[in-house]
């Protein structure tokens, strides 16, 4: 047989009621904090990673094509001392 001692519920209530809010209180601040971070981040100028690749690509084209430009203008210079 149990018996059910009236502080000890009203304690085991109280418990519960403080987890649960603390609980809440967790969620909340949580969210708030992504919310911070969301607006910090929002203002500053970021790329996608896709973006950054085909810049990067072109970037790569262009280095490939002044390479080749310039091994053609010292061949002609070359070509030009004879």
């Amino acid at each position: 047989m149990q018996s059910e001692n009236p502080i000890i519920a009203d304690f085991v209530k109280i418990a519960n009621s403080a987890a649960g809010t603390l609980a809440g209180m967790t969620r909340e601040a949580r969210d708030n904090a992504r919310e911070r971070m969301k607006e910090a981040l929002g203002g500053m100028d970021f790329v996608t990673r896709e973006e950054f690749d085909t810049v990067k690509a072109l970037a790569t084209k262009a280095r490939e094509k002044c390479d080749e430009l310039e091994a053609r203008l010292a061949a002609l210079e070359a070509k030009q001392g004879d």
